[in-house]
């Protein structure tokens, strides 16, 4: 199904309850509620199955989220692509805390304690990478 987005309407930005629920799907696929207050559960601390679905229910009316009500239990499915979303959201995150400079950005999570030796090994062979084809 094809949500149609109104040409003055913004793009729907997730908020944090509604991303949990977004990666749920987006890692297992279509899924009941039960499935997603459950799986969300063993993630965190315990949310009432009630405030589940009746987040599900406001995305589905926001056009996130698709129902299948086809049979007994409804199932759904994410209407927004994962890639699309999370660069969506992460330009705006690098517009409003970094400028716009993805160079801030790099800095300050190179800088930051829970970078590893080998995910600055990774990075650097990237960059070397990325160098060679220039």
């Amino acid at each position: 199904m094809k949500v149609r987005k109104e040409q003055n309407q913004p793009e729907a930005v997730p908020t944090k309850a509604e991303m949990d629920v977004l990666q749920v799907l987006w890692k297992h696929g279509p899924a009941t509620v039960r499935f997603v207050h459950d799986t969300l559960n063993e993630q965190k601390e315990a949310v009432q199955y009630t405030s589940t679905l009746k987040l599900m229910q406001v995305m589905t009316e926001k056009g996130m989220l698709t129902r299948d009500e086809s049979s007994m239990k409804h199932i759904y499915s994410p209407v927004l692509e994962e890639d699309k979303t999370k660069g969506s959201m992460l330009t705006r995150f690098v517009d409003n805390m970094y400028d716009g400079s993805v160079s801030n950005l790099m800095m300050a999570l190179l800088g930051n304690d829970k970078t590893s030796d080998k995910e600055l090994k990774v990075l650097k062979e990237m960059l070397k990478q990325l160098d060679d084809k220039a």
